[in-house]
C-alpha cells in the first residue's frame, strides 16, 4: 500500500477564485490618497514611482513566501492584497503626478489593476475610440463579471506560487521576480492612462444593483463627460 508524504500533499488546490473575485470588488471601492504634487516632468518621475513600488512588491511578495509547506500556502490570499495595497498606492501616485488625481476613481483604479492579467474581462467597462479611452460607469454586475474573470486567472497562478512554498528560497526569488514585473506592468497601463485623454459615458451609478440594457434602435450615444488631460479640477456631477 503506498503512503501519502506527510510534507507534500497530494492536491494543491488554488486559491479560490470567488474569494478572490470578492476581495478586489472590496478593494477597489476605495481610492488610496497621494501625496505626490503634479510634476512638470509627469513622465520621469512616475517612472522613479514605478522602479520604487516594484522594488517595495518584490521584497513584499518575497518575504511573504519565505514560510516553507503548509504555513507559506496560508500567505497565498494575503499576499495578493499586500501587493494590490502597493500597486493601488503607485496607481493613485502616477494620477497625481499628471495632475489627475482628483478625477481617478474606481473603474480606472480596476483597469490600472488588472488589464493586463484578463483584458478580454474589460470589454464592458472601456474602449478605445481614435486616441481616446472611454469608460463606462461600472455597475455591481459589470464590477463583479470584471473580477470574476480576474480571479479566475489568478487563481490559476497561486497554484503554481502555492507550489513554490515547498522550496523556500527559490520559491521566493520566483515570486519577488513575478511581483516586480507584475508592478511594472500596472505602472505602464497607468502611464498609459494618465498621459492620455480618458472619457467617461454618462450611466447607470457606479453604485446601482443591476446593469442598465443598452437604449434600442439607432439612437445616437450620449455624449460623453470628459475628463481633462492636465489639471486637477474634478468632473462636475452626473445630474
Amino acid at each position: 500500500m503506498t503512503q501519502r508524504s506527510e510534507h507534500v500533499p497530494a492536491i494543491i488546490p488554488p486559491v479560490e477564485h470567488r474569494r478572490i473575485a470578492q476581495a478586489i470588488v472590496d478593494f477597489v471601492s476605495q481610492i488610496p490618497g497621494s501625496r505626490i504634487d503634479g510634476s512638470r516632468d509627469p513622465a520621469t518621475e512616475a517612472r522613479r514611482l514605478a522602479n520604487r513600488a516594484a522594488q517595495h512588491a518584490a521584497l513584499t511578495a518575497g518575504s511573504l513566501a519565505l514560510p516553507p509547506g503548509p504555513l507559506g500556502w496560508l500567505t497565498l490570499l494575503p499576499e495578493l492584497i499586500a501587493i494590490w495595497k502597493i500597486q493601488a498606492q503607485l496607481v493613485s501616485d502616477i494620477a497625481a503626478a499628471y495632475g489627475r488625481h482628483a478625477t481617478l476613481e474606481r473603474e480606472q483604479m480596476l483597469w490600472c489593476l488588472f488589464r493586463h492579467t484578463a483584458a478580454q474581462a474589460f470589454r464592458d467597462l472601456a474602449v478605445q475610440i481614435g486616441d481616446r479611452l472611454v469608460f463606462r460607469r461600472m455597475t455591481r454586475g459589470v464590477a463583479q463579471r470584471i473580477a470574476g474573470q480576474v480571479g479566475v486567472k489568478l487563481s490559476r497562478r497561486t497554484l503554481s506560487e502555492g507550489l513554490s512554498r515547498w522550496l523556500p528560497l527559490i520559491g521566493a526569488l520566483g515570486v519577488g521576480a513575478y511581483a516586480y514585473y507584475d508592478t511594472g506592468q500596472v505602472a505602464g497601463t497607468a502611464i498609459a492612462l494618465f498621459s492620455g485623454e480618458v472619457m467617461f459615458e454618462p450611466g447607470t451609478p457606479a453604485d446601482a444593483q443591476t446593469d442598465v440594457p443598452p437604449p434600442a434602435g439607432d439612437s445616437p450615444p450620449a455624449p460623453f463627460a470628459q475628463i481633462p488631460a492636465a489639471g486637477r479640477t474634478p468632473r462636475p456631477p452626473a445630474e
